[in-house]
């Protein structure tokens, strides 16, 4: 089981996600997310995907990208749906268990 957790930023809306699969083609996702919008994109398309369907796939073809046009269709920079397609793809070793980020640089930074 590889689990995430997923902190968009600065609505705060944090998700957590465990994906399991026993043949690295399906998988099943468990959903909990402080994020009403996803809490019901999940609810509409249920919880077993292709991985390969959904993790390698352009987004405009991309199972969880076409339903999140009813459920989050106010935020294009939101990403959850990522970091979900992230968790699915690692269980179903299609990708390296990594950590990724978005790191907002300052002129105190540099």
């Amino acid at each position: 089981m590889t689990k995430v957790t997923i902190n968009p930023g600065v609505c705060g809306l944090i998700t957590r996600v465990q994906a399991q699969s026993e043949d690295q083609i399906e998988v099943k996702v468990t959903v909990e997310s402080d994020c009403q919008g996803v809490s019901k994109l999940f609810e509409a398309i249920g919880d077993t995907f292709d991985a390969f369907e959904v993790c390698l796939s352009a987004p405009v073809k991309n199972p969880l990208y076409q339903a999140a046009v009813d459920y989050l269709p106010g935020h294009a920079a939101c990403p959850v749906l990522a970091g979900i397609i992230k968790c699915m793809e690692a269980e179903c070793r299609l990708a390296l268990p990594r950590d990724a980020g978005i790191h907002f640089e300052t002129e105190e930074s540099n």
